[in-house]
């Protein structure tokens, strides 16, 4: 028999990780300045502005920025937050002149070494960067945001049979989380405090417009008044203030067009009569004949 000789055990050779790039993870890239609006309604006669030196790191977003504020510098700030995933709303404010998120906002891409924060506009002032919502949520509330149905109960236990296309047709709208930026960018909001606003508005179009609902008789007589639809001067700044794509400046054109047909103002329109003077000066016919089929040559440059 053959000697076998014994075999070596392999060394094992230790595994490899490739460490991703950790700048700005482990430590911060920068600091930058918070110039946070401050207002205690107890001992403040206005707001004012109070600068605090944050660290950021590379995803460090305007909201965290503001908890480290509250922990570890100031703990009287007022913040009004909760899911810190874009989807409640709460922390809607002005970062550096814009409606923003602030969980959304990511202090780097403002590129910018001060972060200017304040409160929403056109709501009244709690505290510091925290508003009072109640006007815009009652103005919410007017437009009746929900299926009302006159022949049989909304709230039965089954579904109303809706096809995708019909969902199609609102689904934009559906979007909306209240947050309050398109009612603060809002000019008209911010000249007539009565408006209803963009997103009670856009939200009127939403339920009107759904073929499981039959208030729209409800609604335009809510809309369809001084301080409704007419308001609106189509500017734009609610659907570019929005964080979630939803368009109210095109719901409210919408709207205006359906409250126009409701009223049969567009069936009754006729064009323009012709008129019985003849017009003086060549037909068309006559401009089309005496047009050229070949254009002559621009002259050299001398």
């Amino acid at each position: 028999m053959m000697a076998t000789s014994e075999q070596k055990p392999q060394e094992q050779k230790p595994l490899e990780f490739k460490i991703p790039n950790l700048e700005g993870v482990e430590k911060p890239i920068k600091n930058v300045v918070f110039r946070v609006s401050r207002f205690d309604p107890d001992k403040d006669s206005k707001p004012y502005y109070k600068d605090y030196e944050v660290p950021v790191y590379r995803f460090t977003t305007v909201l965290d920025g503001l908890m480290y504020i509250k922990y570890n510098l100031d703990p009287t700030l007022a913040v009004r937050y909760s899911c810190r995933m874009g989807v409640c709303g709460s922390c809607a404010m002005v970062v550096n002149g814009r409606e923003r998120l602030a969980c959304k906002t990511n202090v780097l891409s403002l590129n910018s070494s001060i972060v200017t924060v304040r409160p929403l506009n056109n709501l009244p002032l709690i505290r510091d960067i925290v508003t009072d919502l109640r006007p815009f949520l009652e103005k919410h509330r007017k437009v009746m945001p929900y299926i009302i149905r006159d022949d049989i109960e909304a709230h039965q236990d089954r579904e109303f049979l809706q096809s995708p296309a019909e969902l199609d047709e609102y689904m934009m709208l559906t979007d909306c989380i209240k947050c309050g930026l398109c009612y603060s960018a809002c000019p008209t909001t911010a000249t007539d405090e009565l408006f209803l606003g963009p997103q009670a508005l856009a939200q009127a179009y939403r339920y009107t417009i759904d073929s499981r609902d039959a208030g729209a008789k409800q609604r335009f007589e809510v809309v369809d008044s001084p301080h409704g639809v007419w308001r609106c001067h189509f500017a734009g700044a609610c659907s570019a203030a929005c964080p979630k794509g939803v368009d109210p400046a095109f719901a409210i054109q919408q709207l205006k067009k359906l409250i126009l047909y409701r009223r049969g103002a567009m069936e009754k329109r006729k064009p323009a009569p012709e008129s019985d003077k003849v017009r003086e000066g060549i037909s068309v016919e006559e401009v089309v004949k005496n047009i050229p089929k070949e254009w002559p040559s621009p002259p050299a440059p001398k």
